[in-house]
């Protein structure tokens, strides 16, 4: 996945404010903490207190955990993320627990899915049997983990090309009451099949808003660099006539202002 060597910011600078929204945020397969970057930064601007982890055994540099525990080891690792935010960050005074927001991307909008009341039935995989894969292997054997947790302290959530879209009906949908902004791609790719992110668009309860994007997966990722276009064209390639940079400020302006309705309380 794109990186950056470093980024530009203020270490243990002050927190402006009080009761302020919380949004955490949920990286793709072998992304990292700062992979969307621009919408983190567009949060920050707007009043938000922003919080990012990298996946243990699932991000850029470790990529060691393997089978289904990789789907289901995630909405507990952001569970830990937001105990922390609120009971033990040096300045969890300044935030307001009542208006807790998420953003996933990939496998984090999977993970966001689950968090807010979704519950995956890893049993509708089909594997072929050449497939020897860790997850196929576990199918096989009749081996699922645990079911992965939910968090009803999560009161909204942005979820952008959710993968592992199989393992979600409308039965197994029927338990998110969370407002939801879901952003799908036409063409999919990147592991993401684009006709099942759909079909679980249209299995969502309630009214979400919901936008397609005519372009790939990785149009939600920020616009690369030339010489990461040159390194990784499989995800810097965009369609002909995709504009990534004007989509991205038209996707930040909209994620920004999703999450001030339905957080609402003093965002500027």
């Amino acid at each position: 996945m794109p990186t950056v060597d470093w980024l530009e910011g203020a270490k243990d600078c002050p927190v402006t404010g009080t009761r302020l929204p919380l949004v955490i945020v949920s990286h793709g397969n072998s992304g990292y903490f700062a992979l969307h970057l621009d919408i983190i930064e567009a949060l920050a601007n707007a009043g938000f207190i922003v919080a990012a982890i990298n996946h243990p055994g699932n991000n850029t540099n470790d990529m060691s955990e393997r089978g289904m525990s990789v789907w289901t080891s995630r909405p507990a690792h952001m569970v830990r993320l937001l105990d922390f935010m609120l009971h033990e960050w040096k300045d969890k005074a300044a935030i307001d627990p009542a208006r807790v927001g998420l953003f996933g991307f990939s496998l984090g909008a999977f993970t966001g899915l689950v968090l807010v009341g979704g519950q995956p039935d890893f049993r509708r995989l089909v594997c072929k049997q050449e497939n020897k894969s860790a997850v196929c292997e576990e199918l096989r054997a009749g081996e699922f983990p645990p079911d992965p947790p939910h968090d009803a302290r999560i009161k909204a959530a942005v979820i952008a090309d959710p993968a592992v879209s199989f393992s979600f009906t409308p039965e197994n949908l029927a338990g998110i009451g969370a407002p939801l902004q879901v952003w799908r791609s036409e063409l999919g790719g990147g592991g993401v099949d684009a006709a099942g992110v759909a079909r679980v668009t249209g299995s969502l309860p309630g009214k979400p808003d919901i936008h397609v994007v005519r372009a790939g997966h990785y149009a939600f990722l920020p616009p690369c660099t030339a010489e990461l276009a040159a390194l990784r064209p499989q995800v810097c390639s965009d369609p002909e006539g995709f504009d990534r940079a004007a989509f991205h400020r038209e996707f930040d302006v909209a994620v920004v202002r999703f999450f001030r309705e339905q957080l609402a309380g003093g965002v500027r």
